[in-house]
């Protein structure tokens, strides 16, 4: 059975290029039936943020990517946050050390600095030189017994050798040994680094699949001997193209959000940003664009993901996200316009008619938050409109004389519906001979205040007779 997890470290938010490593790892282990694991990569205590495993968790959840083990859910291969398996990275450590893997190194800080500093002098590539990488053990039992400080590094092979490392997108991949440096595996701290932790965690919890960003791509080799070094089967890597801003620099918070809690503050529905994160870096092979997440299930395959980094497009998310809301039923689509209306001063409006007015404004809203502007037009007592563009055609003749014919045509109309709306523009196309955009659009200017907008007939039957005499009203005194 496939088994595949998303590991983040609870150092902040979480980033769209994580939401996109958890989505991959997510779709090809519920097509394959088999297991989506959280594990928390918290072994970097100077990094910690408060509260971020949660909102991690929380993220994950609002996206509709179910966990199916991990922290607070339980699971055979526990427990699923890194600091809580110390004991468990101290063991094969020490392992490594036995076997003659690792040694211990008893650098100060101090002299690492002067050790890049010489190597920089001299044009030299700053890594470590290796120097207690043969100390005496008798050296080592002295040191280690007055309490010097140390860390645990890894010995990359004395004599160079072509180490071959296999990436699922980009095909097998060879470095020479000579150009990587002794890691380290455990810290001054006694936790362990990623490198150590990451392939301990994915060996004991059984994952077949590591997909993460290409940026640890450079760190696959060091993975590769230190499972030769266990002497276990490493799991197949994938490592995903970079997400890039539109000039192709690395995604990053100066361009713009970053975050997928910023995404959901401003009104983007979880299927359409998942939609849309999918798409980066992937494709089905056909022009289809718009998905349901059991289609991406069913479609999904690592086969057709990138090599090259995929550019953030917002105007494509936009146009996503406005499909989703229009696919919205009328009840699911006030569900989630719901939590934005409750921030106006609207929201204590009767809930039927709150729900005829997300209904007409439906088509209009690229997000779920431009529903607390649209809603004003609807509620307020006296709209006023600003457009001095939109104030010009109203002060057109042709215009005043719609407006007019329209006040007093209306004054015989008992109730107002679309229907009634729709009768009274055909009794005013035959009295004033107006027709066209002449007709209709100091109509849409008037009672809605903008150049576009929602059907007239459902606005007119919202608003009533006493709402759409106002607004003309309010026209005819511009």
């Amino acid at each position: 059975m496939v088994r595949l997890r998303f590991a983040p470290s609870p150092t902040g938010y979480l980033h769209i290029g994580g939401l996109r490593t958890a989505l991959f790892s997510y779709l090809y282990a519920k097509q394959q039936n088999g297991s989506f694991v959280f594990r928390l990569e918290d072994t970097d205590q100077q990094r910690l943020v408060e509260g971020s495993e949660q909102d991690l968790l929380k993220m994950l959840k609002w996206a509709g990517l179910e966990i199916d083990e991990g922290p607070g859910i339980g699971g055979d291969y526990g427990p699923y946050r890194q600091s809580e398996r110390l004991e468990t990275y101290q063991k094969y450590a020490q392992q490594l050390l036995d076997s003659g893997h690792a040694y211990y190194c008893f650098c100060t800080p101090e002299e690492l600095e002067v050790m890049k500093r010489e190597q920089q002098a001299q044009g030299l590539p700053t890594r470590y030189d290796g120097r207690h990488r043969n100390l005496p053990l008798e050296e080592v039992k002295q040191r280690l017994g007055s309490g010097e400080s140390y860390v645990i590094r890894m010995k990359i092979p004395e004599a160079n050798e072509n180490i071959v490392m296999h990436d699922e997108i980009r095909g097998t991949v060879t470095i020479e040994s000579e150009q990587l440096e002794d890691q380290v595996i455990v810290k001054a701290d006694g936790f362990p680094t990623y490198h150590l932790a990451s392939v301990v965690d994915d060996h004991l919890m059984q994952i077949t699949h590591v997909v993460r960003g290409e940026e640890w791509l450079p760190s696959l080799p060091k993975h590769i001997l230190l499972y030769r070094y266990f002497n276990w089967e490493p799991p197949h890597f994938l490592h995903l193209p970079l997400i890039l801003n539109p000039d192709l620099s690395k995604l990053s918070k100066r361009q713009g959000d970053v975050a997928v809690e910023d995404y959901q503050a401003k009104g983007y529905l979880p299927m359409a940003l998942v939609n849309f994160i999918a798409l980066l870096g992937w494709s089905s092979g056909d022009d289809q664009e718009l998905f349901s997440r059991e289609e991406l299930i069913e479609k999904f395959s690592f086969d057709r993901v990138n090599k090259a980094g995929a550019v953030f497009d917002q105007d494509k998310l936009n146009w996503m996200n406005q499909q989703h809301i229009l696919s919205l039923s009328p009840d699911g689509l006030y569900a989630w316009l719901k939590p934005f209306i409750m921030t106006t001063p609207f929201g204590t409006q009767e809930e039927n008619l709150l729900k005829r007015v997300c209904a007409i404004l439906q088509p209009r809203l690229v997000t779920l938050k431009d529903v607390t502007e649209k809603l004003a037009l609807f509620f307020e007592e006296e709209p006023t409109l600003k457009d001095q563009k939109l104030i010009e055609v109203l002060q057109k003749e042709t215009s005043r004389t719609v407006l007019e014919a329209f006040r007093k045509e209306i004054q015989a109309v008992e109730e107002m519906n679309g229907d009634t709306f729709k009768s009274l523009m055909k009794t005013i196309q035959k009295s004033t001979k107006i027709r066209g955009k002449d007709l209709w659009m100091p109509m849409r200017y008037a009672l809605t205040l903008e150049e576009h907008g929602p059907d007239l007939p459902l606005v007119a039957e919202i608003f009533g007779k006493k709402k759409c005499l106002q607004m003309v009203e309010q026209a005819l005194n511009i």
